[in-house]
C-alpha cells in the first residue's frame, strides 16, 4: 500500500470518528436505580444531562441517595459504553487496517 492511500484512509477514519463523536453527543441513555427512585440521563459522551430523584428517596437521607446515585450512574455508564461501541464500530467497520 503506498503512503498516498495510507494517508486518505486515515483521513476518511478521522472523519468518521468525528462525525461519530458528534452523533454520540445528541444520543442518550438512561441509568435508573431503586426502581426508578433515581433516573441519571447521559449522553454518549458521558455528559450528565440531568439526574431525578424522587421525593421519597430523599427524605431517606444523603446516604440512602448517595448511594441510587451511584447504582444509576454505573447503570448509565454501562449503557453509554454499549452505545460507544456500536456507534464506533460502524464508524470504523468499512475502514481496512494495514497489516
Amino acid at each position: 500500500m503506498d503512503m498516498e492511500a495510507l494517508m486518505a484512509q486515515a483521513s476518511e477514519l478521522q472523519d468518521k470518528v468525528t462525525a461519530a463523536q458528534e452523533k454520540l453527543s445528541l444520543m442518550h441513555v438512561k441509568g435508573i436505580s431503586g426502581n426508578g427512585s433515581v433516573i441519571i440521563d447521559m449522553n454518549g459522551k458521558y455528559d450528565i444531562a440531568n439526574i431525578t430523584i424522587s421525593d421519597d428517596l430523599a427524605l431517606k437521607g444523603g446516604k440512602a441517595v448517595a448511594e441510587m446515585v451511584a447504582l444509576a450512574y454505573n447503570d448509565a455508564k454501562a449503557k453509554a459504553d454499549e452505545l460507544i461501541d456500536n456507534v464506533m464500530g460502524e464508524a470504523t467497520a468499512s475502514i481496512p487496517m494495514p497489516e
